[in-house]
Formats: C-alpha cells, sequence, structure tokens
C-alpha cells in the first residue's frame, strides 16, 4: 500500500505544512483554557483559528468539533492526493474513522440542555453529533463514498486501528481507495475532569508550554488536546496508473493486547514487542533495518518509562531516533495515531527527525534511546515505524518506508 495524500489539523495549525513547522520548532500549542476554568487543569491545546465556517461544506453548525476537523483534514488529503469527488467511482472507495469518543462535545453540551432547560430544549441533531459512527457517516455522504464505511474505536490507538483496517479491506479488494482517518475532540468539562481525576493530566497549569515532557525525567502527565488526521492509502499499482506521486509506503503494520490493566501499559512491554517484530516481519524487514520511530509518547510515567524499556531491549545492536509530536501538540486522543502516521510519513518524505519538545533530561529507562531533542536532525530514514497505545491494553504499530 502506498499513501498518496495527507491532511492534518491539529493544535500545531491546519494543514500538515503548518502543524509539520510547529513540531519541527519544538513548538508547544498548550495554552491556558477558560472553557476549562474551576477545573483541576484548566490547560489545553486546541486548534488555533479554526471556525467551523472555514470548512467547504452546507451547514457546518450541524456537525460536532470532531467532525469538522475530520471533514477539513479530509479536504486537505484529497487535493494533496489530486483526488475529487467527482474523478473517483465512490463504490470502490473505503472510509474508516479512527475516534476514542466520537461526538462526546455534543453529547456534553446536550446533557446540560436536558438538566438545565428540560427534553424540549435538547437538539434533534444530537445523535447525528454524537454517535460515533456518524463522523464516517458524514464524510461519506459529503464526498460520495459509497463503499465500506467504518469506524474504529481503540481508544488512543484508534487512528492507527483505522489505518490497518484501512489496509485489509485494500488487501482484500473491497476498495481501489481507502481514506483512513483519526479524530476527536475531547477537550471537554466531562472529558478533563475524568482524567484529571485519573491522575493522567499533567498539573504543571502555570507553565502550560512545557507540561507536556515525553520521556522526559520530569514528567507527569499529558495535555488534553484535539484534531485529525487523514491518510489515503492505495495499492501501489492502483497510484501508478492515476501517474501521482507517492509519499511512502505502508509496508507492515500489526496490532496486539497486553491483556495486563484497563488503563496502564504492560511493563515489561510484552504486546508492544510483539507488535514491533509481527509489522516489521509483515514488512520483510527486521529490527536493524529501523531508521526512526514516531513513538507514542504520552508524557505520562507509565506509558513512557514501558515504551523507552520496550525500545532499549529490543534494539540493542543500534539506536534508532525516537521522537514523540505530544511535546508540541498534546495528546489528541483518538486522532493521535492517524496524526502521528502523517508526521512519520512526512519525516521520510523530508528526511528529517522534529525534536522532542521539552525533553531536557533523561531517567533510567530512557538514557540508552535516541530520543531528538534541540533542532530538527536530518537524516536518512528508508524505514520508519509509528507507536499507537491505548486503554485496554491496544498496541498498534504502523511500518512505513521509502
Amino acid at each position: 500500500m502506498v499513501v498518496t495524500g495527507t491532511g492534518l489539523v491539529t493544535p500545531g495549525g491546519i494543514g500538515t505544512e503548518a502543524t509539520w513547522s510547529t513540531v519541527c520548532g519544538g513548538l508547544s500549542a498548550a495554552r491556558p483554557d477558560p472553557e476549562l476554568a474551576g477545573l483541576p487543569v484548566a490547560i489545553s491545546g486546541r486548534v488555533p483559528g479554526f471556525a467551523a465556517d472555514s470548512v467547504p461544506i452546507r451547514q457546518p453548525w450541524r456537525y460536532d468539533r470532531s467532525t469538522l476537523f475530520l471533514l477539513a483534514a479530509a479536504h486537505e488529503a484529497m487535493a494533496d492526493a489530486g483526488l475529487s469527488s467527482g474523478s473517483w467511482d465512490g463504490a470502490r472507495v473505503a472510509l474508516v474513522v479512527g475516534s476514542a469518543a466520537g461526538g462526546v462535545g455534543t453529547l456534553e453540551t446536550q446533557h446540560r440542555r436536558l438538566l438545565s432547560g428540560g427534553p424540549t430544549t435538547v437538539s434533534p441533531l444530537t445523535l447525528t453529533g454524537y454517535l460515533p459512527n456518524m463522523a464516517a457517516g458524514h464524510l461519506a455522504l459529503e464526498l460520495g463514498i459509497r463503499g465500506p464505511s467504518l469506524q474504529t474505536s481503540t481508544a488512543c490507538a484508534s487512528g492507527a486501528t483505522a489505518v490497518i483496517t484501512a489496509a485489509l479491506l485494500l488487501t482484500a479488494g473491497q476498495c481501489d481507495l481507502a481514506m483512513a482517518c483519526g479524530t476527536d475532540a475531547m477537550v471537554t468539562p466531562l472529558c478533563a475532569a475524568a482524567f484529571a481525576k485519573m491522575g493522567a493530566l499533567s498539573r504543571r497549569t502555570g507553565d502550560p508550554a512545557r507540561a507536556s515532557r515525553p520521556f522526559d525525567r520530569d514528567r507527569d502527565g499529558f495535555v488534553l488536546a484535539e484534531g485529525a488526521g487523514v491518510l489515503i492509502l492505495e495499492r501501489a499499482e492502483h497510484a501508478a496508473a492515476r501517474r501521482i506521486r507517492t509519499h511512502a509506503t505502508l509496508a507492515g503494520y500489526a496490532s496486539t493486547s497486553d491483556a495486563h490493566h484497563a488503563t496502564a501499559p504492560d511493563p515489561r512491554g510484552t504486546g508492544l514487542r510483539r507488535a514491533v517484530t509481527t509489522a516489521l516481519g509483515a514488512a520483510d524487514a527486521t529490527l536493524a533495518d529501523v531508521d526512526h520511530i514516531n513513538a507514542h509518547g504520552t508524557s505520562t510515567p507509565l506509558n513512557d518509562r514501558a515504551e523507552a524499556t520496550t525500545i532499549r531491549e529490543l534494539f540493542t545492536r543500534h539506536a534508532p531516533t525516537v521522537t514523540s509530536a505530544k511535546g508540541c501538540l498534546g495528546h489528541t486522543m483518538g486522532a493521535a495515531g492517524a496524526i502521528e502516521a502523517v508526521l512519520t510519513v512526512a519525516s521520510i518524505v523530508r528526511q528529517t527527525v522534529p525534536p522532542t519538545a521539552n525533553f531536557t533530561a533523561p531517567d533510567d529507562h530512557t538514557d540508552r534511546v535516541d530520543v531528538v531533542a534541540g533542532p530538527a536532525r536530518p537524516q536518512r530514514i528508508d524505514l520508519a515505524l509509528s507507536h499507537s497505545l491505548g486503554f485496554g491494553g491496544h498496541n498498534t504499530v504502523l511500518a512505513f518506508t521509502r
């Protein structure tokens, strides 16, 4: 499978180039959030300058914020791939959207209306805004996609799981083109309060730009964020027939489960280790072939320790470069896997590794891991991995090659 188009809407900016510039500059998008005022943690990573009426659709007010992100990123990806809805056979196009929470913002808003004003104040668009499958349904309707239209939910690995599902549909011959997406807009009072109660969020509220610190010795949690990522996948021969250039090849992938704990990763990294080796096997590659890893790197003590330990113990003969975009973008939840897959592809295209923002001091688990810090690092990258982990013990690894 080859990647022919990408699109991003993130706290780093609207569009792939804007986001790439932010992560390469090591710039944090975390800010104080007035909408979370009064909560234990009132900082977040919101998409800057995003307006619903900027998305080229009719009646944008009908959609949840997560769906609007998806629509905007999908339009960019289509333009990047030289596609338009009138240029394809919609029955041969598949759509897979990963999301951890669907339209949770719509649900929270309408629930507040129910409690304060009674049932007559609840919008008739509540369910079409909230139901997790509806982002895919709305995008299919907007673009005339009549092939498989699916939603995946593996918590924070959802966007990466969508990439795997899209690739499987292509392999099975169910489509000629597949849009693999991730989107979430979980910067809401309920979600922020719940993550804070769990102890998952950074408490550096007085210094939000330095709050997210993947792999750093002083990390204390992630910054809740929002966004969307889209990749357009095709079989190589289909892209060649369209005479469209390709960004990278999706050479292998794998998904495993920890079966360890509801929220904590397996500290031994057993599931992630199997996902890495299985993805490399599918790519007909070995550990020695891995040049770069775009890590999940949440900035939580347990995740970063387990992931760093796994990388250190797997790669004993050489140290691939490692980066986490969450230092800049925060944790975009179900969108993260797709966003970081796009950034992994961008690293291959540009032969550059963005730095991990706020990584200043390793701990005992990261001292032998080549976490890129400071300026972006030019590097020859022939094969790169993208790691995604999620609550429930989900591990997803994507292997991209030049």
